[in-house]
């Protein structure tokens, strides 16, 4: 059977069996289901911070999932990885694209439910309330696939959609993905936009969609090669794009992108975990909504963990892989939770001349612009212990020396102190206000041949040689200690 969400289901239960969870009372979508992850976050008895299927959901038929991406041990699962070496996984997969198949209709569960003119109803799904001051209703799961009028290639990006009304959805993309370089260019046609928002599949496909990948479209082939094998696609019913087969629910619709088509959108929790982004923003009308007859609704919560793991790996994986195009030598990427996942990129290289971690900040930029700071670090330094990288910049590095600092470079439109072009970081005109101050931190040794003393360690023979089966319950002193 091809993959999709429900296999992934089976297969976690099957590995991790503690890390799904089912709520069968009655729970109200509005702040409730996002209360109870945020009850297990804070209880230390559930450390592996489980995956919740809600099963009976005030007011729709429907199921929720929520949490299912908040863990890295549960997306390294989804790409046959650990977490150990899930980022060169993520990046080896993602970069052996696998062209998608298409199916027929027949044979696509998500055709099983049409929903088409009077029938759109979206207060039948069951649409999350997240956070307290979210201003509604978000589709926040759903990765948007769009079409690239110029090239034709089809692209897919998480995007926020706020429930206007029981007909409409918000659109608002980050000025810096391509979702938003589509959008612009068919403004310029003098175009409307067709869309397809797809809720509820595999994680790698929503990962798919986060992937920072080179030039407008690749998400589809991205997926296929994260599964390691093709996504089953069929064409929408009212617009002209393909949508997975094995999706849950895909919600079809119409942009109209003249610039006096705005609804007022915002505020909302965001990765930076602050409330951020309101005003007019594009909309969707939708065309028709088409779903799997028992249909799960998959939602994130956002501003909170799940939020940064989504991000944070597939993210993780396309600059390790690119980051690695320019500099060969680079070892390992880390993008902390510290940094949301995104603001933070720990990068590590074997280091051969003096100015390769320079190269290395300027690539891992021109990949993802919502990285802020990167911190260049040895080989000999693990990237995800956030202590040895923080050693790093006590031991090896010297601000006046080692510290690049770079004004005026594009960011997201979300984090809290962005600015305009004026410096206004008061603006709340967030078309602006994305504008952000770079910072390059170089904590790698000089090169060879300029001296510098070697780390203190154990050998590492002897370490190896070490059985810890010899230790032992303490049961009080030796006699032989106590004489």
């Amino acid at each position: 059977m091809a993959k999709d969400l429900r296999t992934y289901l089976a297969q976690l239960s099957e590995t991790y069996p503690n890390q799904l969870k089912v709520v069968d009372k009655e729970v109200d979508r509005k702040w409730e289901i996002t209360a109870f992850v945020e009850k297990l976050r804070r209880d230390p008895g559930y450390p592996e911070f489980p995956a919740i299927l809600f099963t009976n959901v005030k007011g729709s038929e429907l199921p929720v999932l929520i949490n299912l991406c908040a863990s890295y041990e549960r997306l390294a699962l989804s790409i046959d990885a650990t977490v150990a070496n899930m980022v060169e996984v993520y990046g080896t997969r993602e970069a052996s694209g696998v062209p998608p198949v298409e199916v027929k209709r027949s044979e696509a569960p998500v055709k099983e439910v049409i929903w088409t003119g009077d029938q759109i109803d979206l207060s039948k799904l069951p649409i999350v309330w997240h956070n307290e001051l979210d201003s509604g209703y978000y589709v926040d799961a759903g990765p948007c696939i769009v079409r690239d009028p110029d090239s034709g290639k089809i692209n897919a990006g998480i995007y926020r959609h706020e429930m206007q009304n029981n007909k409409e959805l918000g659109f608002m993309p980050n000025p810096a993905h391509h979702g938003s370089f589509v959008l612009r260019r068919m403004r310029e046609l003098g175009k409307p936009m067709e869309v397809a928002i797809v809720v509820g599949h595999h994680p790698v496909f929503p990962m798919a969609g986060v992937s920072k990948l080179a030039g407008i479209g690749g998400e589809l082939l991205a997926a296929g090669g994260l599964l390691g094998e093709p996504l089953e696609v069929v064409p929408a019913e009212t617009v002209d794009l393909p949508v997975p087969a094995r999706a849950e629910i895909v919600i079809e619709g119409i942009v109209d992108t003249n610039l006096d088509a705005m609804r007022e959108e915002g505020p909302f929790g965001e990765y930076p975990r602050y409330y951020t982004g309101i005003g007019p923003m594009p909309y969707v009308k939708i065309t028709a909504i088409t779903m799997r007859k028992d249909a799960i609704y998959q939602t994130i919560f956002n501003a909170h963990v799940e939020h940064t793991c989504l991000g944070a790996l597939p993210r993780m994986g396309s600059v390790y892989r690119r980051v690695r195009e320019v500099i060969p030598t680079v070892t390992g990427v880390n993008l902390p939770v510290s940094g949301m996942g995104r603001g933070h990129a720990y990068i590590s290289l074997h280091k051969h001349h003096d100015g390769e971690p320079k190269q290395v900040a300027f690539a891992a930029f021109g990949v993802d612009p919502l990285i802020k700071h990167v911190f260049v670090v040895d080989d000999d330094v693990d990237v995800f212990d956030e202590n040895e990288v923080l050693w790093c910049m006590c031991t090896r590095f010297q601000a006046d020396r080692d510290l690049s600092i770079i004004p005026y470079a594009m960011g997201g439109h979300l984090s809290p102190n962005n600015y305009d072009i004026d410096r206004d970081e008061r603006s709340k005109d967030r078309h602006k206000k994305h504008l952000e101050t770079k910072m390059i931190l170089d904590m790698t040794k000089p090169a060879p041949p300029t001296f510098f003393p070697p780390r203190c360690s154990v050998p590492e023979d002897v370490v190896e040689a070490v059985n810890l089966e010899a230790l032992q319950d303490y049961k009080g002193l030796p006699e032989v200690v106590k004489s």
